[in-house]
């Protein structure tokens, strides 16, 4: 009988940021100003980085993309309800279900979240430099971050 040995592996610390392909770069940066507020760090015809604190949404230009049917990616914000009227004044379709997703113009399927609803959590320092240190995580989140000995203190 061989002793199995255990393969060492990296740990996962988070979501850097997200490439999302779209057709033009300056329509993106349009497009997601609707309805969010972030940083622009760096912009060419090719490409564009936008900002959220600590992470960042990397837009790059692909004129052919396919639109997704299940693959998403989720943005947690301050205020979903704000999030959605800005959406509908700006005229985008929202999907059927229980869930505030949509597809942006080149295909990609966004899914925005309340922040403080959900377990993913930005450090006091981060949230303060962002403007958001008023934003605090609902009893049922903490308990949910408490069940895996993550809460904060």
């Amino acid at each position: 009988m061989t002793k199995k040995t255990e393969t060492l592996k990296a740990n996962a610390v988070g979501i850097n940021h997200v490439a999302l392909e779209v057709g033009d770069i300056d329509k993106a940066l349009e497009f997601y100003s609707g309805f969010l507020n972030f940083e622009i760090n760096d912009k060419s015809d090719t490409q564009a980085f936008i900002y959220f604190g600590d992470q960042f949404i990397n837009f790059t230009k692909h004129s052919d993309r396919k639109p997704d049917e299940k693959r998403h990616f989720g943005i947690a914000v301050d205020d979903k309800e704000l999030a959605r009227q800005s959406l509908e004044e700006m005229g985008v379709k929202l999907l059927s279900g229980s869930f505030l997703d949509f597809l942006d113009p080149w295909g990609n399927r966004v899914e925005i979240t309340t922040y403080i609803n959900i377990q993913y959590t930005k450090a006091d320092h981060i949230l303060r430099g962002m403007g958001l240190s008023n934003l605090k995580k609902t009893a049922q989140a903490l308990a949910e971050l408490r069940a895996k000995g993550m809460a904060p203190e």
